[in-house]
């Protein structure tokens, strides 16, 4: 068949962890069984955020939320805690998480520090709450997150919608980037991190919206853990995850993944496979090294969904309202595949208690092919379409090294936080495409499935290398004035160095653009727990596009487009587990590429769009049995000069609800319930064709049936609504699925 360990310091003698067995991606979720707290017998250094020996009034306090109660055990001999002097790997720690709440993050400042305390919109769905949604991957687990639309990505890839920018490049693994384009599992995954706004500051180019960061599993644990899940459509899906800490100076662990599907959709299956092998060293005591390797494999059929027609009596159009499972175009050779290897290697020394430094390697090898038949045209007055056929295949090796050094000191009456790093890279792409557009006409709607010949001919149509080289430096600065206020600034500067090569006529093309990424926050808490916060930042995205495949003769000589944040908000902790924050933001989009009045005349930059919106999300325990996430944002995204100047932007609904809670009955059992609602959104920035509003519930049962073995029931789409969940353009529309019913099992050894 084709197809984290923030620890707040309460003592230097006394350390109390709190160990998490399993993942985002094993599916146990309700009731899964964590490792009682162990008391750490030696002492260890507290955090950077909470140690600093200012006056009292400068001090910054750690994680106000309090950890659930339970008992507490004490070991015998000392085991291994690799973050227990907070987080220092890059948001690698447990991010203080609670359930479905996170009380810190190192990922949008490289410190470990509480989400309070940083001046920008965050969303961290936790393993606990990706379990219970049953979301195995990137795509599932962002359709509960207000603010952020989930995108086609033509059937073979990861696309989302941040705050009205459209991204396929702003994906992180533990705040290094990971921009090819595929489908991504969270089999090896402990949380998901979205930070809205831009965020060119921390992570170099892109990132106009937002970015999407996955926080990797490591070794340090003890866990044996594995999951078996079945459901409609022919879905079957196992994930392994087994870990030992072999010493106190040495642990291992290994992730593994299995999943053959279908799929509501004719003729459309998935297989994919992965294992990730990682392993911790402690080489002294102020010395330590995380080693990682994975293999993952995706091979599925390419689906864009279906086509569009015109809505009676109007000038706009709507998906075709048939059957939801009819294939436009050809499943057979609509495939995508691909093959990913990456090695990783961190290595963290302390020269003190101040002062750390931390370097990061990442190497990267990919290869990724698909092959699409797909209606290339809306369905006409006669009722049939016409299609075109492509093929793209990329192969791309990339290399990254990061280096952070932290410092932490006092200046009189102010105390700081002060990071100092360097990031370069190195990336090779060699991109073949052949492609056939609107070649094929006159396809019956009503029977809108065909087959292509074996043969069929596809000319090649481009053919192009790339050999990207960034270097970068930043600087930031968090500083503690006084208990009631807090700021933060940083200045990034990138040199972006592309060539390109048409290898079909021998052109060649470079660019060189050199950037400066400024962020400036302001943090005022006339409480400990309320932060009030204003806050600016800029990101920038050279003309080659998030995957450098735009580069010729016109882009070469465009300067880099531009992503301006404004933006307010809150964060309350309302209650030691229950946390309310909401946001109002104004993002401004410049540079973008416009018609030319003058008939003949280049592409002019005066394309401009804006955004404006505002968000709130309500995540945490109500009370001790009922768990709650829910989200609502109201955007406002239009084009304000150029091209379709007074248009909507595209894939942006006004409203967007988010809804998921959990109660749980007894210890044996507990129900979820979910709500995504969405207003309707233009498939493009055409205003052509409609998405109209939905609004699906999904639910879930949840059985505790021993100490180790846990049963889950997730019904998806539970009143069988007829919705259009995404789409690539005003032809590429996909259904949502129906009600689709999955149970699993998860079991501890």
């Amino acid at each position: 068949m084709r197809d984290v360990n923030g620890c707040g310091t309460l003592s230097a003698a006394l350390i109390i962890s709190t160990v998490m067995s399993g993942g985002l991606g094993l599916g146990g979720g309700a009731y899964a069984q964590q490792a009682e707290p162990v008391v750490e017998l030696p002492a260890v250094e507290v955090t950077a955020q909470a140690k600093r020996k200012a006056p009292a009034k400068t001090k910054r306090k750690a994680a106000t939320s309090a950890v659930p109660p339970g008992p507490v055990a004490v070991t015998e001999t000392p085991q291994i805690n690799p973050d227990a002097a907070g987080d220092t790997d890059g948001g690698l720690s447990s991010g203080g998480v609670d359930g479905y709440r996170a009380t810190r993050t190192a990922t949008g400042t490289k410190t470990d520090t509480p989400l309070l305390d940083i001046p920008q919109s965050i969303t961290v769905i936790t393993q606990e709450r990706a379990q219970d949604q049953h979301a195995v991957d990137v795509n599932k687990a962002l359709q509960y997150v207000p603010g952020v639309i989930v995108a086609q990505g033509e059937g073979n890839r990861d696309q989302i919608i941040i705050r009205g920018q459209n991204t396929t490049a702003d994906f992180f693994v533990d705040g290094v980037r990971d921009d090819v384009q595929y489908f991504r599992d969270l089999y090896n995954a402990d949380r998901l991190e979205v930070l809205k706004g831009p965020n060119a500051m921390i992570f170099g180019r892109g990132g106009g919206g937002g970015v999407v960061n996955r926080v990797s599993k490591k070794a340090g644990e003890d866990v044996r853990e594995g999951s078996v899940w079945v459901g409609s459509f022919d879905q079957y899906r196992a994930t392994a995850d087994v870990g030992a800490r072999v010493s106190n100076d040495f642990a291992v662990r290994l992730n593994g993944i299995y999943e053959n599907s279908g799929s509501y959709r004719n003729g459309v299956d998935l297989e994919r496979y992965g294992i990730n092998p990682t392993a911790f060293f402690r080489l002294t005591e102020d010395t330590r090294v995380w080693l990682s390797y994975e293999y993952f494999h995706d091979e599925r059929t390419a689906d864009r969904g279906v086509s569009s027609v015109a809505i009676p009596g109007s000038t706009k159009r709507r998906p075709y309202p048939g059957s939801i499972s009819a294939f436009f175009g050809d499943p057979n050779k609509s495939i995508s595949e691909f093959d990913g290897h990456t090695t990783t290697a961190t290595i963290e020394h302390k020269f003190s208690k101040d002062l750390k430094i931390r370097n990061h390697t990442s190497y990267g090898a990919f290869d990724k092919f698909y092959d699409n038949v797909f209606a290339a045209t809306g369905i006409s007055a006669g009722g049939t379409y016409n299609a075109g056929v492509y093929d793209n295949f990329t192969d791309r090796t990339t290399l990254v090294n990061q280096t952070d050094v932290t410092y932490t000191f006092d200046a009189g009456w102010y105390g700081h936080t002060l990071v100092v790093g360097t990031e370069f890279s190195r990336q090779d792409t060699e991109n073949i495409r052949k492609s056939v557009l609107t070649n094929i006409i006159g396809i019956p709607a009503a029977n809108p499935t065909f087959f292509l010949p074996a043969n069929y001919p596809i000319p090649v149509t481009g053919r192009n290398k790339t050999e990207l080289t960034t270097a970068s430096i930043y600087v930031q600065d968090q500083l503690d004035i006084t208990k009631y206020l807090q700021v933060i600034g940083g200045l990034r500067f990138d040199r972006f160095d592309i060539d390109a090569t048409n290898q079909m006529n021998g052109n060649q093309f470079g660019r060189t653009d050199d950037m400066w990424s400024p962020r400036i926050g302001v943090v005022v808490k006339p409480i400990n727990t309320l932060s009030l916060y204003a806050s600016f930042s800029k990101s920038f995205l050279p003309y080659s596009g998030d995957q450098f495949s735009s580069l010729d003769g016109i882009t070469k000589d465009l300067e880099p487009e531009a992503f301006l944040n404004k933006e307010i908000g809150f964060k309350w902790e309302l209650a030691p587990r229950l946390m309310l924050s909401a946001a109002l933001y104004r993002l401004d989009r410049e540079n973008t590429r416009a018609a030319n009045p003058i008939p003949g005349g280049l592409p002019i930059q005066i394309g401009q769009s804006r955004t404006d919106g505002g968000e709130i999300e309500l995540v945490g325990n109500i009370t001790d049995e009922w768990e709650f996430a829910a989200g609502f944002a109201r955007t406002f995204g239009r084009i304000t000069n150029g091209d379709s100047a007074g248009n909507e932007l595209a894939n942006v609904p006004e409203d967007m609800f988010t809804l998921w809670n959990k109660y749980r009955f007894t210890r044996m059992f507990a129900a979820g319930l979910g709500v995504v609602h969405r207003s309707e959104m233009f498939a493009s920035t055409a205003n052509l064709t409609v998405l109209p509003e939905f609004t699906r519930v999904d639910g879930a049962l949840y059985f505790n049936l021993t100490k180790d073995l846990e049963a889950q029931l997730n019904i998806e789409n539970l009143f069988d609504e007829k919705y259009y969940a995404s789409a690539h353009n005003d032809h590429n529309i996909t259904p949502g699925s129906p009600r689709a019913v999955y149970f699993g099992v998860t079991s501890r050894f």
